[in-house]
């Protein structure tokens, strides 16, 4: 008997385990992730009522879970919590300052106040101060937090400080208005580690002459952008706008009002990634991520974001 013939009767005999041209590699245990750790819950008070939560959550969770609408502007579900806006400050019980919601740590036996005089004047005065010296009028978030403070930025007068400069148009996808910059850093950190890692744009300068920058100050094709986007899906005022929606805003043919949503699988590769078409009057005007998909977390390249062009190309007619 040859000596291969008892190898080949047993790969024969159990198929399960022998390479085929279907299977090339010898099947083994499906890869399973590791059970999650189980926490401890933390028992604490927000407004009067108790509450419990997962070790390590935030106050910002912990309020969500009761229903506590707490303000946010630089906060994103998605990235790295970084305390620049302040508008989410809380009341904490034995703290001598305020604390920030979206970052701070439940402890045991926490009391929190979100609702209180001091919190709502600290809120209020962050407000002002922002609306004050920066162009709020493509932020309707910002619109509704200043109508529920009562927020009077008319109040400082004509000569308070202004941020107010061009616009900055040098390329064909994004414009850049940094006089509707509040400098809340989510460009940054979807540019950064927390989504692209290109670093195309951090901030420059300090105090109040502190702006969103490209390296050296040079135009956007010149940078290192690969136009993702990213920064435009996580910008809360509009100052990073879609070339397509500041267009129609200058001619006053944008109309949110009028424009259908639809979710669908981006059609460039196989990563599956989730997009969300905005179409007004019969034609695409942008495109985002729902930042709830598994995949993209609101994330997208330059295919998926600006790619879409080609839809609205009308054929050629015939001579």
């Amino acid at each position: 008997m040859n000596k291969t013939e008892p190898a080949i009767a047993k790969a024969a005999a159990a198929p399960e385990s022998a390479p085929t041209p279907l299977i090339p590699i010898p099947r083994g245990p499906v890869p399973q992730a590791p059970p999650e750790r189980e926490r401890r819950m933390i028992e604490l008070t927000i407004d009067g009522r108790p509450v419990s939560v997962p070790e390590g959550s935030t106050i910002l969770e912990a309020a969500c879970k009761l229903g506590v609408d707490t303000p946010t502007l630089c906060f994103l579900e998605s990235l790295t919590p970084v305390n620049v806006c302040r508008v989410c400050v809380v009341e904490l019980e034995g703290s001598r300052t305020l604390v920030p919601a979206c970052s701070r740590k439940v402890e045991p036996k926490m009391s929190i106040k979100t609702d209180s005089e001091r919190v709502r004047l600290s809120r209020r005065m962050v407000l002002e101060f922002l609306a004050s010296a920066v162009d709020i009028s493509t932020a309707p978030q910002f619109a509704g937090y200043m109508e529920s403070y009562d927020a009077k930025p008319e109040r400082f007068g004509p000569a308070a400080a202004s941020n107010a400069q061009p616009v900055k148009i040098d390329n064909d996808l994004y414009v850049r208005d940094y006089s509707k910059c509040i400098l809340c850093y989510k460009c940054v950190q979807a540019c950064g580690v927390d989504a692209q890692n290109t670093f195309a744009i951090a901030v420059a300068g300090h105090g109040f002459s502190a702006t969103i920058a490209t390296e050296f100050e040079v135009p956007l094709p010149e940078s290192a952008c690969v136009y993702c986007g990213n920064c435009i899906g996580v910008c809360p005022t509009g100052a990073l706008m879609f070339k397509s929606e500041y267009d129609m805003r200058q001619a006053g043919t944008w109309d949110e009002r009028h424009q259908e949503q639809t979710t669908t699988i981006c059609p460039y590769c196989g990563v599956g990634c989730n997009l969300t078409v905005h179409e007004q009057d019969g034609k695409i005007v942008k495109v985002t991520s729902p930042l709830d998909h598994p995949v993209t977390h609101g994330n997208l390249c330059i295919k998926g974001r600006f790619g879409w062009q080609f839809v609205q190309i009308e054929p050629a007619e015939k001579s």
